[in-house]
């Protein structure tokens, strides 16, 4: 991609991040990526829960959080002091975006509830991000990925036929809400640019998982039926899953009839499998699976996957190995495109963290910064956003407002 000096889409942005755990923190990660000046609040002592996941690095950092929360600064207030509240209120009133998911009506108390700051700075666009939403009979009920998981239909659908309904290997619910929360605070800016006017955005984890079903609700929807688990395999599309070869698992995509006959001509030698009228089409291999999918198995078991993967990519049918996380990261694609990028830390001298995926050519996101220690930069922010002096600084760190 070409140099550019343009600026990040959303400089001039402040976004104050009262969020913790995943989907609140990716949404404000992705809109730092683009520019945002996003200020990740965090009670002293323990700060965000996902401090204390995941393995640590530097004796403190852990690995969780690390993963979430790049592109921020921190700050550490007690929000449970008024001084503290009165604080994060002040922030709110100089903030384009809110984002938080506290418990229903848990911020009322501090008054940093939609109604009490939409009323202090009626252009700011306030998103709360909750489990099942704000409104509803769900609505008091915290909301945790894997349980999302489980009652949106997302876990029916995971695992083998045979086996047990599984989770998706990462917080698919949470990440997934995070990007549509993206989406609806960009728009929310767009529309204040001619309303002059925020809004509240209202988000659910399982609203969001279960737009995320796609195709599958659309069958459940219009046929009338309970979508079963095909393991790697797809429910429409045959062949469309793993196979093993000599070496480890490669994934076939073949999308349609022609990529079909390429695949049993150029690819497996198997020109007959094209010739069966029972395979001739899409939904006669969908339907006669039982039949056709042993026939293949049998022979990419006899070659290595990079026999397999040439072959294929010669004949332009889609496919590719299964590869270990260690694998993917360290992948030449992972590095043309940078997407594992090495970043100053001030305890770890310098980590590897994930970089953004958004590439724009004339305003491209900024370069990754750390994630903050916490209250890293508490000092920094109440200088520069509420104007304070030191002493004025000294005064709340005394009281315990802040840290």
């Amino acid at each position: 991609m070409e140099e550019t000096t343009g600026r990040p889409p959303l400089s001039g942005i402040r976004v104050l991040d009262l969020s913790r755990v995943l989907a609140g923190p990716w949404c404000t990660m992705t809109l730092g990526d683009l520019g945002a000046d996003v200020i990740k609040l965090e009670p002293p002592g323990a700060g965000d829960d996902t401090r204390s996941w995941g393995k640590r690095i530097a004796g403190l950092e852990s690995t969780y959080f690390l993963s979430a929360n790049r592109n921020k600064r921190g700050i550490a207030v007690d929000l449970g002091k008024a001084e503290g509240a009165l604080l994060a209120r002040r922030l709110a009133e100089r903030a384009d975006v809110l984002v938080e998911n506290f418990k229903l009506d848990g911020l009322r108390k501090f008054g940093l509830d939609y109604a009490t700051v939409a009323a202090l700075n009626p252009r700011l666009v306030y998103c709360s991000i909750s489990g099942y939403g704000r409104t509803g009979p769900a609505a008091a009920r915290a909301g945790y990925d894997a349980v999302i998981q489980g009652e949106s239909g997302l876990m029916s659908i995971t695992g083998q036929p045979d086996g047990p309904a599984l989770k998706v290997g990462v917080a698919l619910s949470d990440v997934m809400t995070g990007m549509y929360a993206v989406q609806a605070i960009l728009a929310a800016l767009i529309a204040r640019q001619q309303t002059g006017r925020g809004q509240h955005i209202d988000l659910a984890l399982l609203d969001c998982s279960m737009a995320n079903l796609a195709n599958v609700a659309s069958s459940a929807l219009l046929l009338d039926t309970v979508p079963k688990r095909y393991g790697n395999a797809h429910a429409d599309i045959a062949p469309y899953q793993t196979f093993a070869a000599a070496d480890g698992d490669i994934v076939v995509a073949v999308g349609n009839d022609g990529q079909y006959r390429k695949f049993c001509a150029e690819v497996i030698a198997r020109p007959d499998l094209a010739a069966d009228p029972r395979f001739a089409t899409n939904p006669l291999r969908s339907q006669n699976r039982a039949a056709l999918l042993p026939e293949i198995a049998a022979v990419m078991k006899a070659k290595p996957r990079a026999w397999w993967i040439e072959r294929m990519l010669k004949s332009g049918v889609p496919g590719g190995a299964v590869r270990d996380v260690k694998e993917a990261l360290t992948s030449p694609e992972a590095q043309a495109r940078r997407m594992v990028r090495d970043v100053p830390h001030p305890l770890a001298g310098s980590i590897r963290i994930m970089g953004s995926p958004l590439n724009l050519s004339d305003t491209p996101v900024r370069e990754p910064m750390a994630p903050p220690t916490l209250g890293q930069h508490t000092d920094e922010v109440l200088r520069e956003v509420l104007g304070m002096e030191a002493a004025e600084i000294a005064g709340l760190r005394a009281a315990g407002a802040i840290a």
